[in-house]
């Protein structure tokens, strides 16, 4: 059974997600692009970071992909701790999601050269192992 603590926690998680598709939504336009332009161009390193339209095009959807990312794992994360034990299946399968997510993404920013951005990636993907490990769920046994 997860603790109202974890189940809060995750929540927050995955409001952090929803957050941060919030700016990268701003990042489609470029009267709305600062914030988006200014944590592209600290993960870029020392390379000059081009900004064209394209980018704002993958801003934006991006934006929106991490917003749905983040709404639909709220509404898992919620059903799953109401399942209790019943809901092992779920958090493995969000589980999956979250390490594809980590090492499809991590990949490509070390490839692309905004290598930075695993660090950011790495406080998410700890974050949410956290509750998943104190509270046993994965197991389908609570942590003792």
């Amino acid at each position: 059974m997860m603790s109202g603590f974890w189940r809060n926690w995750l929540s927050l998680w995955c409001v952090g997600v929803i957050v941060f598709g919030v700016v990268l939504l701003l990042g489609g336009l470029s009267a709305t692009s600062a914030l988006t332009v200014a944590l592209l161009d600290q993960l870029n390193g020392d390379a000059p970071l081009e900004v064209t339209p394209p980018l704002y095009f993958a801003n934006g959807v991006l934006g929106g992909v991490s917003i749905g990312w983040g709404v639909a794992t709220l509404g898992a994360v919620r059903v799953a701790a109401d399942l209790g034990a019943q809901g092992t299946r779920l958090w493995r399968w969000l589980t999956a999601g979250v390490l594809s997510w980590f090492v499809t993404d991590s990949t490509l920013s070390v490839a692309t050269g905004f290598g930075l951005n695993v660090v950011p990636n790495m406080v998410l993907l700890i974050t949410f192992f956290v509750p998943l490990f104190a509270t046993g769920v994965l197991s389908g046994r609570p942590a003792k």
